[in-house]
């Protein structure tokens, strides 16, 4: 026997590994919606929309009356999560001034 030689076959059918990158999928993006209603003052409104999605007044109250005048306006899209937290401040706020204002969520 040979001193410091292996086997023939060392190295044989080795090939490339290959890798494949997971996809990574955008998440779904959600509007977050505002329903108009006939008892809900356009200034809580305009507060709404300035208080929880940031709107500087003008938006805020363009958004505003696009909802008094369609019935529903959209405050924003974001990711599932934040939408729902959205919606749920909205309603929360809203029963606590004891407004029947709505907000929903739908996915874009």
């Amino acid at each position: 026997m040979q001193a410091g030689k292996k086997g023939t076959d060392e190295g044989a059918g080795t090939g490339l590994a290959t890798k494949t990158a997971p996809k990574v999928k955008k998440p779904d993006l959600y509007r977050v919606l505002l329903l108009n209603d006939d008892f809900t003052p356009m200034e809580f409104v305009v507060h709404v929309l300035e208080r929880f999605f940031r709107k500087s007044p003008e938006q805020a109250t363009q958004i505003m009356l696009h909802v008094h005048n369609n019935g529903v306006g959209e405050c924003g899209v974001y990711t599932y999560e934040v939408a729902e937290t959205k919606v749920t401040q909205v309603m929360d706020f809203a029963r606590q001034n004891q407004h029947p204002l709505q907000c929903v969520m739908e996915k874009k």
